[in-house]
């Protein structure tokens, strides 16, 4: 009978940083495409198998590395906001412009090849906050979908336009301009 090692296993933990900080070293120093299992094993001090044994592939990888640390942060930042609100609204865009920041800092040279990635993956989790915070029922309204999905795209556009054109106000500036406008709506903007 084969058994299994639980998940919170030190040797287990062990080894999963290890390809965690493995990718981490390899994501600064090469493109993701040119990235393989052998060039993550070797920096890791493992074999195939016992990567396989942790991620399906680089993809999940990459997605446990970057992206759920975002969705973390998300969720963190926003434990003390019950109900969407203007304060709930700027913490995501914050959130959003932080770790922007951060990605590009840290993956220069993926930043710009990996943003198609990224970026349904990090719309759909702001997605998925504001229509949790919009509404607390199984099935949402058909009004908080469309309140979650203009807002989760013009979060990330506005905080990926601000991190791409070089930051030239801080990300604090950029919230307490355009949340405003999301608030108020943009009657105030059009003529005749």
């Amino acid at each position: 009978m084969e058994t299994t090692v639980a998940k919170s296993d030190p040797r287990v933990l062990r080894t999963r940083q290890l390809i965690l900080d493995a990718f981490t070293v390899l994501i600064q120093e090469k493109d993701f495409k040119d990235i393989t299992v052998k060039d993550i094993t070797e920096k890791a001090t493992i074999n195939r198998a016992t990567f396989y044994a942790h991620f399906l592939d680089k993809y999940e990888l990459l997605d446990l590395t970057l992206l759920d640390g975002f969705r973390e942060t998300l969720h963190q930042r926003l434990s003390c906001h019950a109900v969407f609100n203007e304060n709930s609204l700027s913490s995501l865009f914050y959130v959003m412009c932080q770790y922007h920041q951060e990605l590009s800092g840290q993956c220069a040279k993926n930043y710009e090849s990996l943003g198609d990635h990224f970026q349904n993956k990090m719309i759909e989790a702001v997605h998925d906050v504001i229509l949790h915070l919009l509404e607390h029922e199984e099935n949402p309204k058909e009004e908080h979908i469309a309140i979650a999905t203009t807002l989760s795209w013009g979060i990330y556009g506005a905080s990926y336009s601000w991190n791409k054109e070089g930051r030239k106000i801080s990300a604090e500036e950029l919230v307490a301009k355009m949340v405003p406008i999301w608030v108020s709506g943009l009657d105030h903007y059009f003529k005749g």
